[in-house]
């Protein structure tokens, strides 16, 4: 599966845009399968190096708003199975729906 599309690049607002934002829409929602851990995204831009650098909220073992990159998020494998994009999670969600 791919993790990041044009389409969800175009709607990613840019890196720090939103931080005088109060309760910012989430954009994406990457997951585990096997696992708890869970990545909103609500805001994104691609890094000096060319990767994708992501700001959201990161619910794993604790819930914390943090930077984590796709390269990162591409790496992780459990049981040889990785980290998926929930397909139907929709664009109406808020930040503090889930922290």
């Amino acid at each position: 599966m791919q993790l990041l599309t044009k389409e969800i690049e175009k709607k990613l607002p840019k890196l720090h845009s939103q931080e005088e934002v109060s309760n910012p829409k989430i954009i994406v929602k990457f997951f585990h399968p096997l696992s708890s851990w869970t990545w909103f995204v609500v805001e994104g831009g691609i890094d000096p190096d060319g990767d994708w650098l992501f700001f959201g909220l990161v619910d794993g073992f604790e819930k914390e708003l943090g930077y984590f990159s796709l390269k990162e998020l591409k790496e992780i494998r459990v049981r040889g199975i990785g980290i998926e994009r929930d397909k139907f999670f929709g664009y109406d969600h808020r930040l503090e729906e889930f922290n």
